[in-house]
């Protein structure tokens, strides 16, 4: 049994760190390479891991040195891959992230085998007994199905659609969401103008503005951070790490949700709880955009050793 399980994209990482992000026809130097186990499902498992709360993982990886490597990653911080398929023959899925020095990355990649959990594969009765289910980027299908075996469950859910939101049709997933996760450039699809009136004014949204903090919206209200000013290294997994603190911290405090989006009036503790959410969140994206690799999440006592040199 896990607290929180996280499904979607388990891949291997090359990070190379170059002078500039390259334009058409033009050429940058490498400065360094890195690699690492990523992915969004995977960041967000080890991220939650290293923040101490019991994590397992629905996904896929080859059987190949990258699967191997990314494997042994997730289980050296501590997550359970009971939910990992391990498929023979098959390639992981490999992404190049172009890092400026800036901190600001481009992303090129082959899509692996990192799809390859089919509704059909999922383990429900675990899916039943964790607490928190969090989907990030997967097929469609996958994602709807877990979220489903969740909601009839009585478990709360997180989503995180990333990047190929506006490709694909996550409306099934996205409907039994308690909380949605995006950017400032994913949000317009979702919400269109504003969360008031919008299909999701009914649940918690979090909007990720890199180093310019975050908001949340509820029924309750909408909730402001600014961000913590650092020293910017490497944003990838900034927004995975950001999405694990404030899940941890959500779960420490198990009436929040239910509180927010029921219909009844939210109580002040409710929505004290949501600021404190977004305050260790915003902490644990900025720590981890400070080091280098999607793999550096802070864990619970650095990010509160950080809050207090900033009050």
């Amino acid at each position: 049994m896990v607290r929180v399980l996280t499904a979607g994209h388990v891949n291997w990482d090359v990070t190379l760190r170059v002078d500039r992000l390259p334009e058409a026809d033009c050429e940058a130097a490498i400065r360094s390479q890195h690699q690492s186990g990523g992915g969004s499902a995977g960041n967000v498992a080890t991220a939650l891991a290293t923040l101490a709360v019991d994590t397992g993982l629905i996904g896929s990886v080859g059987d190949d040195d990258n699967g191997l490597l990314a494997s042994r990653e997730l289980e050296a911080a501590g997550v359970s891959l009971d939910g990992l398929r391990v498929v023979d023959g098959a390639e992981t899925a490999v992404k190049y992230l172009l890092v400026d020095d800036d901190g600001e990355v481009a992303v090129l990649g082959n899509d692996g085998i990192n799809e390859a959990v089919t509704p059909a594969e999922l383990d429900r009765e675990r899916i039943r007994t964790a607490e928190h289910v969090h989907l990030t980027s997967q097929r469609p299908d996958t994602a709807a199905a877990i979220a489903r075996t969740a909601t009839e469950a009585g478990l709360t859910v997180s989503f995180d659609p990333g990047r190929r939101l506006g490709d694909r049709d996550y409306t099934d997933a996205l409907g039994a969401a308690d909380i949605v996760f995006a950017n400032d450039r994913e949000i317009a699809a979702l919400l269109e103008d504003e969360y008031v009136g919008s299909d999701f004014d009914d649940r918690i949204v979090a909007v990720k503005y890199g180093g310019d903090g975050a908001e949340v919206h509820t029924p309750a209200g909408s909730y402001v951070h600014p961000g913590f000013d650092v020293e910017t290294v490497d944003t990838a997994g900034a927004g995975d790490a950001f999405a694990a603190g404030f899940i941890a911290t959500l779960l420490d405090r198990v009436d929040t949700l239910a509180t927010l989006t029921a219909d009844s009036t939210p109580e002040l503790e409710a929505e004290a709880d949501i600021e404190r959410a977004l305050e260790f969140a915003n902490a644990c994206g900025a720590l981890t955009a400070s080091q280098e690799g999607a793999r550096s999440a802070p864990t619970r006592p650095a990010v509160e050793g950080f809050l207090r040199t900033r009050f």
